[in-house]
């Protein structure tokens, strides 16, 4: 198998995966370019994978500009910045790795998968949990029909508290205006799982949600706006920048603030920058709870719940068939099967490869390189599982279920689509 080549637009956190998998893996991997407007983010990854100067690019538009210089493109902007690129790309011949949403907008979701149907490009989007070895053991269990004929899924989407205050009340997914819904940026992961494990189309959906606690009249008494600047709170204030920012981790989160890791860096930049903001005195509307209904074409019923308010980060399922039911934590690697007549529950151990142990989402991240690196060198047979066409779906889902919640009323699927492709 031969090395493929990879344009990286966006040096941010997925693009520092990307960098990390081609620097372990050269042999699989080798990104040529990368375009990233903070100069000393795109320095650090150009030096990471031996870009030469002349290839660090300060806009996407100039990279793409240029004759094809590799076999693909990895797009990791921010939502609203997928769609242009994406087809720019496309027509010039690159294969699509594309973070996910697709985009932001229900129509440019559309267009990107008819303009890879156009160009005959591989589209493929970054829902990552289909790559675990944790729900593809699920969907094993389904299919193989040990717990019968599937009747409901419940999948509980735990944010964290410290994860979505970083993430969704001081960073780039904050406003949903600027980047996307909760829904959408978070959780079309989940809406994503769901209906691949169903395996039925999506008939109805119905969603709840709000922004519950972060909010402005919750704002402690005598709290500045910036957690450095005295606050009497930081004792007893789980958000108080310190104990997410300012302790012995240097990765992620806090590699998300400054590219100057020093205890005098990152201060300087919890001072200045948008992270060392009170989370009762930002600007952010995304909802901190939402819970999804669905009904599918056969019957299936499904539901997911969206929480900031957890001490972990993971995700938990229940899949109950007309034979048995299974629960399951996928941060844990953890089923557990019992059916109906039996008195034992079944222990299923999740084996993941070697290497995927040490990437993000239950190996996830790594499963979907391996796999597209595959898909590129024509090694493997079949359709990509997250292929754009394969996703779209759960987008529509998506951007339902928070039409649904706007306008709380029951969405019906068909109509929908209708509508907008009206």
């Amino acid at each position: 198998m031969r090395a493929i080549t990879a344009v990286l637009i966006g040096a941010g956190a997925r693009g520092k995966i990307y960098a990390r998998y081609g620097a372990e893996h050269p042999e699989e991997l080798k990104i040529v370019a990368v375009a990233e407007p903070d100069k000393e983010k795109r320095n650090q990854l150009g030096d990471v994978c031996e870009i030469p100067e002349e290839r660090r690019y300060d806009d996407w538009k100039k990279v793409l500009s240029e004759e094809k210089m590799a076999d693909a493109v990895f797009i990791c902007t921010m939502d609203e910045m997928h769609f242009e690129p994406a087809c720019i790309a496309m027509d010039k011949g690159y294969d699509i790795l594309l973070e996910k949403p697709m985009s932001n907008q229900l129509e440019e979701c559309i267009k990107l998968v008819k303009k890879a149907e156009e160009t005959h490009r591989i589209l493929s989007v970054c829902h990552v949990l289909r790559y675990t070895p944790f729900y593809r053991k699920i969907k094993e269990i389904i299919e193989e029909g040990k717990l019968g004929e599937v009747t409901a899924i419940s999948q509980i989407e735990n944010v964290g508290y410290w994860h979505y205050a970083h993430s969704f009340v001081r960073g780039n997914w904050r406003k949903a205006e600027e980047s996307s819904p909760m829904i959408l940026a978070k959780c079309c992961h989940d809406l994503d799982i769901i209906r691949w494990l169903a395996g039925e189309e999506c008939v109805n959906i119905s969603s709840f949600g709000t922004l519950k606690h972060f909010r402005g009249e919750n704002r402690p008494k005598g709290a500045p706006e910036r957690c450095l600047d005295g606050c009497p709170r930081e004792k007893d204030c789980p958000y108080h920048v310190s104990q997410i920012y300012l302790t012995e981790n240097i990765g992620w989160p806090t590699d998300m603030i400054s590219t100057d890791l020093s205890m005098e860096g990152r201060i300087k930049a919890l001072k200045e920058g948008p992270y060392g903001r009170c989370v009762y005195a930002c600007d952010n509307d995304v909802v901190d709870t939402q819970i999804v209904n669905m009904e599918f074409e056969k019957g299936i019923t499904a539901s997911l719940l969206m929480t900031a308010f957890t001490t972990d980060m993971t995700r938990e399922i229940k899949v109950v068939g007309t034979k048995g039911q299974l629960v399951g934590d996928m941060d844990k690697d953890e089923i557990r099967m019992h059916r109906f007549g039996s008195t034992e529950e079944e222990h299923i151990e999740i084996q993941r490869q070697s290497d995927g142990n040490q990437y993000g989402h239950g190996g996830g991240d790594f499963g979907i390189l391996y796999d597209f690196v595959r898909l590129v060198n024509q090694e493997q047979n079949g359709e990509c599982v997250s292929s754009g066409k394969n996703s779209l779906e759960s987008h529509l889902m998506c951007f339902a279920a928070e039409e649904s919640r706007i306008e709380k009323k029951v969405i019906e699927m068909k109509t929908f689509l209708h509508e907008k492709e009206a």
